[in-house]
């Protein structure tokens, strides 16, 4: 197989080139060769290594831990692949029951058929969940946990369109913020003030109460902590976890009731 410069690997694998960029500096992917005009060469051996980096980004595993496991699957690539197959079997099995919920639940906004409420929650993880609660109250103590019971009941409280229109807020704001880092956007631009207002009002609103300026700084503390928090928003794109938390605490800094500490 003829090497594939970095343009004709980003257009078959759909990465961009500016990541496989960013993938030689880090050591995560690096070519093969790198020619005298200076560009670089990718063999069957780098094409098949930035698959099972795809395959981690994937499930969710951060890019700095990557390049460990990676070595790690060295000794033996096609245990790996198996592995990310069981797992992407177990996650197929998963988002079938969840596009079923949604089907179901679509048919009884129209009065097509009747859903049990608790059909309406098939699908979702209540371990991943619990998981995330117990990880706030022992970072952030008792107190935790009643914010935690109120938000649960108020999106209880919500009915399945008031929820789908929740995430279609949140996918909207996500993207444009996306796009402004895609654009080269500074977090502290005006451009970005009302797409992080609306991102405030979605927090407010899934919370079921009022999202204070210090609330808000410290959500976006809690987005760079939890691993998880960072693997979904680097999905979106490379950086987006701190520019996102970046915008939240400038924007919480603006609109917050405190009084400015006075410099040293």
């Amino acid at each position: 197989m003829k090497d594939l410069t970095v343009r004709q690997l980003a257009a078959i694998s759909g990465v961009t080139v500016r990541t496989l960029h960013h993938y030689d500096e880090i050591g995560l992917l690096k070519p093969a060769s790198v020619g005298a005009n200076g560009y670089r060469y990718y063999g069957r051996r780098e094409l098949l290594r930035l698959q099972r980096v795809l395959f981690h980004r994937e499930l969710g595993v951060p890019l700095s831990s990557i390049a460990e496991l990676l070595d790690l699957e060295e000794k033996d690539p096609v245990a790996a692949l198996l592995q990310h197959r069981a797992r992407l079997t177990a996650e197929r099995e998963r988002y079938r029951i969840l596009i079923e919920t949604i089907d179901r639940t679509i048919a009884d906004m129209k009065g097509e058929t009747t859903m049990s409420s608790a059909d309406l929650y098939k699908g979702f993880s209540p371990e991943t969940q619990a998981g995330y609660e117990a990880w706030l109250i022992e970072r952030y103590g008792e107190p935790m946990r009643a914010g935690i019971e109120h938000s649960r009941k108020s999106y209880a409280r919500m009915s399945p369109a008031e929820r789908a229109s929740l995430g279609q807020e949140l996918q909207e704001v996500e993207q444009a913020l996306a796009d402004g880092l895609r654009a080269g956007v500074d977090p502290a631009s005006e451009a970005i003030d009302p797409l992080i207002a609306r991102h405030r009002t979605w927090v407010a609103s899934m919370w079921g109460r009022p999202c204070s300026a210090e609330a808000y700084a410290g959500l976006a503390d809690l987005y760079l902590a939890h691993p998880d928090f960072v693997a979904r928003y680097e999905r979106i794109e490379q950086g987006f976890a701190a520019y996102l938390a970046s915008a939240m605490k400038l924007h919480a800094e603006k609109h917050s009731s405190a009084p400015r500490r006075p410099a040293d």
